[in-house]
């Protein structure tokens, strides 16, 4: 007796003999179920009575999983994620392809490679996200700080959640320890402060790579970042005006602060922002900037370094200035001093956090340098980019 029999017969219920039965039904209508599509049906009936716990358990049949366009047996373990796709049309059953249903949010690993260096970085496609709409999204660029990594600063900042709330791509751009030891931006070298040079032009990179790959409003790109991270944004916003609508900054320093590690810390120390370079910095793109009044790694004297930048390109002393001063929800108390040109449309704005330190303004515990008790910064700097006119539109 072979080892079918003795399982079935333990349980009063022979499924050898009913798998049996269809297979010699099939045969006599001069079915096949051997080999070609068959081998499926009775494979799967097999391994439902099997799953019931009528039949010895079976490994199922393939023919292989496809990926790429490559058939090959894979084992379930080896099976990718699925990932969000692209602008390109998703494949979908008959019955759907009409009305696709929104999907959930997604936090994809990616990696980009140019001929000046390779970074891997992380994209966040929103909830409801769908390939086939004509619809065009925002895009919020996101330069972690030292030490940081993409899935720190999205916890930390909370960025995702208000992606999911207003329908925006947010990357994140993870800087390699081979780069830098501690993982900072190198902001404070020459040749990563220039367009066609170092990490700014793979951070640029990895921009257009995702805008090509989503649905993306080329007018509504946006980068940010935190300490380093924040350095390296006013960087990007200073070599690339024509790629960032706008840039935000938390706890950074100006364009040209530095020129090395020596300089770097002398900038970082320096109360009034430290002597700018005597290059010309063409901050031509609105700017919003955060500080903690007791930042003891980053003085706060650099954001307001960074406005005089962003406010000298765009009207200097022609400008208006509205004050106004707050309390956050956590207890924090602020100052806010928003710029305006002569058509009243923002230019820059500056907020002082009273008595925080070098820590991310509103942020989650979930993530490191954040401070809970200051006005929120990741939906201001949302509020700010969302709310700015878009170029080409009257």
């Amino acid at each position: 007796m072979d080892h079918s029999e003795s399982f079935n017969r333990k349980r009063g219920f022979d499924a050898t003999a009913i798998t049996d039965t269809i297979k010699r039904a099939l045969a006599s209508a001069g079915l096949d179920t051997s080999a070609g599509p068959l081998v499926h049906v009775t494979g799967t009936i097999e391994q439902a009575l099997s799953a019931a716990g009528l039949m010895p358990g079976k490994a199922p049949v393939s023919p292989g999983t496809t990926f790429d366009g490559t058939a090959r047996v894979v084992d379930p373990e080896d099976v990718p994620a699925v990932e969000f796709p692209g602008p390109a049309a998703r494949n979908v059953e008959p019955a759907t392809q009409d009305t696709p249903s929104p999907q959930p949010g997604e936090f994809l690993e990616r990696s980009f490679t140019s001929a000046i260096g390779t970074r891997s970085y992380k994209v966040y496609v929103p909830a409801g996200y769908l390939a086939q709409s004509s619809d065009l999204l925002p895009m919020v660029v996101m330069l972690h700080g030292c030490t940081q990594n993409p899935d720190d600063f999205a916890a930390g900042t909370r960025m995702n959640t208000l992606a999911d709330e207003h329908g925006f791509i947010a990357v994140y751009p993870a800087q390699s320890a081979g780069a830098n030891a501690q993982k900072c931006w190198n902001w404070f070298r020459t040749e990563d402060q220039l367009r066609d040079s170092g990490e700014p032009a793979i951070i640029a990179g990895i921009t257009t790579e995702v805008a090509s790959t989503y649905r993306i409003d080329p007018r509504r790109i946006f980068v940010a970042g935190m300490s380093a991270g924040a350095a390296m944004a006013v960087i990007l916003a200073t070599t690339h005006p024509d790629l960032y609508a706008a840039v935000g900054a938390h706890s950074g320093l100006a364009y040209a602060s530095a020129h090395d590690v020596p300089s770097a810390f002398r900038a970082m120390r320096a109360a009034n922002g430290s002597a700018i370079s005597a290059r010309r910095a063409a901050m031509s793109v609105p700017t919003i900037v955060f500080h903690g009044d007791n930042d003891q790694t980053v003085h706060a004297g650099n954001a307001a370094a960074i406005v005089r930048q962003a406010i000298a390109e765009q009207g200097g002393s022609a400008l208006h200035e509205e004050a106004s001063q707050g309390t956050a929800v956590g207890g924090r108390q602020f100052s806010r001093t928003v710029y305006l040109d002569a058509r009243n449309a923002v230019v820059a704005e500056h907020w002082i956090v009273h008595g925080a330190g070098h820590a991310w303004s509103g942020g989650s515990t979930a993530g490191t340098f954040t401070d809970a008790s200051g006005p929120d910064a990741s939906k201001e700097m949302v509020r700010f980019f969302l709310n700015l006119p878009r170029a080409g539109t009257s």
